[in-house]
């Protein structure tokens, strides 16, 4: 029997999670999964020691808040892979966590592969050094990642990104309104505010406040909000009845790729929703909002490198999509760029030429080439007797 160490932090890392233990499940149904692990893992028959929600925490200083529950998981965590020492030890996601997880475990000789790269590329660029030292190898969803560790010393290798794979190159819009029962052509945006609690928890009230000066300048403007879980449809729901009470928002119940589908633009939180927004070919305003103090140390070390947030504008080399951050998180910026995303048909039309081109480059099969690569390393570790050390 084949084992995987596996740990995914939040929605995407866990539906990532599913998808490539379902690829590594067709090609050695004897594997055994265990880990940090989301409902989709678990459904797939992950054994979960902890569950990936307990992971779901950005910024620099928010994380202080939740350390003792975080390192509590990490010592029941690192205790059972050293006890029951998997074949590879695969971390999906969730860096600052997984990283310093796979050190210890590559230096007790069990191999450790990174699935999604960390935005090394955008700030903290430092961390190559210590991810070479920690994996043997990392797998980059976006191609310019691959690029990126080019003379690092680790192997890196680009595997597409699942997304791309699962959601079509033509959305069909009117299947997606009559799932949803929009009738006929009213105006639609898609208001996805993030699935982090802590990032909705900074974007629920200027978001909901933005939706409130768009339904008084547009009364016919109809708004869906799918919502990655409850406790952030609790949080959203509660700023909406605060600040945008009589505004008719639907919100629904995950769902995020039907109303994107369905809608005319989005305004969407800074993330994988801007890549799932750009799949569904979609114009749309992205916003991104961090603690004071996180944002404070940013500017003070000037530790982002990276020229944009949004990652089709990240995709394209250029900005294609508007993109906002801190204090530009404004119904007074919003309210109109949300209007130009709906109003400029000639800036759809580019948008939809440019976004099917990435969405056919993202799209290689991601969860089997990413299977077909941990197997692989399965293998050579089956061949090399553990020693203790990094192999």
């Amino acid at each position: 029997m084949l084992s995987i160490g596996l740990v995914a932090g939040e929605t995407s890392g866990d539906r990532l999670g599913a998808d490539f233990m379902r690829a590594v499940l067709a090609r050695r149904p004897d594997t055994h999964f265990y880990g940090i692990a989301g409902p989709q893992m678990a459904a797939a028959g992950c054994e979960v020691l902890a569950g990936a929600d307990s992971l779901a925490v950005m910024g620099l200083f928010e994380v202080l808040r939740h350390l003792p529950h975080i390192l509590a998981v990490r010592r029941r965590v690192l205790a059972e892979f050293l006890g029951r020492r998997p074949d590879v030890f695969v971390g999906i996601d969730a860096p600052e966590f997984n990283l310093g997880l796979a050190g210890e475990l590559r230096a007790a000789g069990i191999r450790t592969v990174q699935y999604v790269s960390p935005q090394v590329w955008a700030w903290r660029r430092g961390r190559v050094r210590a991810m070479a030292r920690n994996l043997d190898s990392v797998l980059c969803l976006l191609p310019f990642e691959q690029r990126f560790y080019e003379g690092q010393g680790l192997a890196a290798s680009f595997v597409g990104h699942p997304l791309a794979d699962r959601m079509p190159l033509e959305p069909d819009r009117m299947a997606a309104r009559a799932m949803l029962g929009i009738h006929g052509h009213a105006p639609v945006l898609a208001v996805l505010p993030g699935s982090r609690l802590g990032e909705v928890e900074r974007l629920a009230d200027p978001f909901a406040r933005t939706l409130r000066q768009l339904a008084q300048q547009r009364p016919m403007l109809q708004f869906v909000a799918p919502m990655a879980r409850p406790a952030v449809r609790e949080v959203f729901a509660g700023a909406l009845q605060q600040l945008a009470p009589g505004v008719a928002v639907r919100l629904l119940d995950g769902q995020a790729g039907t109303a994107l589908a369905a809608a005319d633009a989005a305004l969407v939180a800074s993330g994988t929703a801007t890549l799932e927004t750009l799949l569904c070919k979609r114009p749309m305003v992205v916003a991104y909002r961090v603690a004071a103090l996180t944002a404070g140390v940013l500017r003070l070390f000037r530790l982002m490198k990276a020229p944009f947030i949004a990652q089709p504008n990240l995709l394209a080399g250029r900005q294609v999509v508007e993109e906002y951050v801190q204090d530009q998180v404004q119904p007074a910026v919003l309210v109109p760029a949300v209007c130009r995303a709906l109003d400029d048909d000639a800036h759809r039309r580019d948008l939809e030429q440019l976004f099917h081109k990435l969405h056919l480059d993202l799209r290689r099969n991601a969860s089997e080439r990413a299977a077909d690569a941990v197997l692989a390393l399965a293998s050579r570790a089956a061949r090399v007797p553990a020693t203790g050390a990094p192999r």
